[in-house]
C-alpha cells in the first residue's frame, strides 16, 4: 500500500484532465494532488500533479520492484527513493521539487503547498 488511500490529495478516480481543471481552478502555485495513473501500469501507479506558474505538470510516480519503493519521474541515477508515496508528498511540502518542462526545455522548482480537492 503507497499510504494513499486515506489522504485528503488523493484524487482516487479522477482522469488527468479533470485533475488540470482543478487545479487551474486553483491558480496557487504549489497546488497539487496525487491520482492514479492513466495506464494501467503497475510500474507507473500514480502521477503528482502540481501547478505553478500557469502551468499544469503530471509527474509520473514510478513504483521499483526489486525495493518496494517509490520514486518520481523518469529513472535517474542518485534519484531520490521513498518507501511510500505518501513521504513522497510529505518530503515535497518541506523541500522544493524540480519541474521540467520539457517543450519549453526550462526548470522551476516549487514546494507541494495547496491540497486540491476534485469535486
Amino acid at each position: 500500500d503507497a499510504g494513499v488511500h486515506s489522504k485528503a490529495w488523493y484524487a482516487a478516480t479522477c482522469d488527468r484532465k479533470t485533475a488540470e481543471d482543478a487545479l487551474y481552478r486553483s491558480n496557487k502555485d504549489g497546488s497539487f494532488l496525487i491520482r492514479k495513473s492513466s495506464g494501467q501500469d503497475s510500474r507507473q501507479p500514480y502521477t503528482l500533479v502540481v501547478f505553478y506558474n500557469r502551468r499544469v505538470y503530471n509527474i509520473p510516480v514510478r513504483f521499483i520492484e526489486s525495493t518496494r519503493q517509490y520514486a518520481l519521474g523518469r529513472e535517474k541515477s542518485g534519484e531520490e527513493r521513498f518507501d511510500s508515496v505518501a513521504e513522497i508528498v510529505e518530503n515535497h511540502q518541506r523541500t522544493s521539487l524540480v519541474l521540467i518542462d520539457s517543450q519549453n526545455n526550462t526548470k522551476d522548482s516549487t514546494k507541494l503547498k495547496h491540497i486540491v480537492r476534485v469535486s
